[in-house]
């Protein structure tokens, strides 16, 4: 739709608010209907995602297994216990005991911290 058609600068102040409240209206209108056909699509989306998933759920529970979890890649060690060097830790999840003693102790994180080269031998 061109604006050419309407004669914007000859109309009113009150033709014009009209004309604005009617734009305004329409455009509210069809907001609504794109947003609830989006929404049932979305819902749509989700109960065939919700049922996927379930199934794979039972499955799992009638095989006796615990349900598919996401797998995680390898993470190398970062910290070392320097009087055990076969203790070490990632840095993820609760900070194992031998760390936890030492830091109390005083010592910083970064004291315990494996060199990249040794890491990757790892």
């Amino acid at each position: 739709m061109k604006l050419s058609k309407f004669n914007l600068p000859s109309l009113s102040i009150d033709e014009l608010w009209g004309l604005h409240e009617e734009v305004g209206a329409l455009l509210s209108k069809k907001i609504t209907e794109e947003k609830r056909e989006l929404e049932e699509r979305l819902a749509k989306l989700n109960r065939s995602l919700a049922s996927d998933k379930t199934a794979i759920n039972r499955a799992a529970q009638i095989s006796g297994r615990r349900p598919i979890r996401r797998k995680y890649p390898p993470v190398l060690p970062k910290f070392q216990n320097p009087s055990d060097p076969t203790e070490t830790w990632a840095g993820r999840g609760k900070q194992p005991r031998w760390l936890v003693a030492q830091l109390k102790a005083g010592k910083k994180i970064n004291d315990f911290l494996i060199d990249r080269a040794d890491r990757r031998r790892a």
